[in-house]
């Protein structure tokens, strides 16, 4: 925490932000405030990980579909204040689920397209989780799942055709509502990859409403209306969808959570795994 505030008050100095008030949230410190006469918000990135490098992420999206960058630098980013911040899990809580995939299919297509950084992780980098995993000798994971999980995604990874720069985790809580811009995403993790990945952050969300999402109508018919907006190939972003929740399981573990057998991710593996079953490899 010391380093990281440390670290805050040095980028509010260089980037002349004037900050009125601080959050902490588990990874981060957010300083709201005003820069040059704009409302904004200085990120500080506690430690290395997934959103390190999300001011070089974010710049490379260039504010198609996701927040605006005004200054970056590897652990710590200046971005526009969105007003007045509502997240969509909002939309989701209440029952108005349909719209809010839309809104999703939406950003992904004003965010596809775009080259991602050099220092970009791709999705076989990710693919090492499974491994990582498999050789720490945890039970809390069905181990044949998890081997399964690991063969589609390595199927899924060599077969690929068009990669781009990915958000990595779009989803209900890292998208906000602008009055000026409307829906935006925001806290990439950034990684280089297929589009028909992107919709597996979507079905496992909202996370506290597991028994929602991974209701088998609820997944055909947000993968349905996401496959028919962007043209997805179908089979493969199920796919993919099977593969990640079995992924995300496994950095649950490793960020040190207990895995319990009613847990979320699990829980859609399995509607997924059942749904998989015929589909084109």
């Amino acid at each position: 925490m010391a380093m990281a505030s440390k670290q805050l008050e040095d980028r509010a100095r260089q980037w002349k932000v004037t900050i009125d008030e601080i959050l902490e949230t588990a990874g981060s410190l957010l300083g709201f405030g005003m820069c040059r006469g704009s409302r904004v918000v200085l990120k500080v990135i506690k430690q290395q990980g997934d959103e390190y490098l999300s001011g070089e992420v974010l710049h490379a999206f260039d504010g198609h579909g996701t927040a605006r960058v005004l200054d970056f630098e590897p652990g710590a980013v200046l971005l526009e204040r969105l007003d007045p911040g509502e997240p969509l899990v909002n939309l989701v809580r209440q029952n108005q689920d349909e719209r809010a995939t839309e809104i999703l299919g939406e950003l992904i297509n004003q965010m596809s397209g775009r080259t991602a950084p050099d220092r970009c992780p791709t999705l076989d980098d990710w693919s090492r989780g499974f491994d990582r995993y498999l050789q720490t000798g945890d039970t809390q994971l069905p181990r044949q799942l998890v081997i399964e999980a690991r063969d589609w995604y390595q199927r899924l990874v060599s077969s690929q055709q068009k990669c781009m720069l990915l958000h990595g985790d779009l989803q209900h809580y890292n998208v906000l509502f602008d009055n000026k811009r409307g829906w935006v995403a925001i806290d990439p993790k950034g990684v280089i990859g297929e589009l028909e990945y992107e919709v597996g952050a979507i079905l496992r969300n909202p996370v506290e409403l597991s028994d929602f999402f991974t209701s088998t109508s609820v997944v055909q018919h947000r993968l349905a209306l996401i496959s028919d907006t962007l043209n997805l190939n179908h089979a493969r972003a199920l796919a993919w969808a099977f593969a990640q929740a079995v992924l995300s399981a496994i950095w649950e573990v490793e960020d040190g959570y207990e895995i319990h057998p009613n847990n979320g991710a699990l829980k859609l593996a399995a509607t997924l795994k059942s749904l998989t079953a015929g589909s084109t490899r």
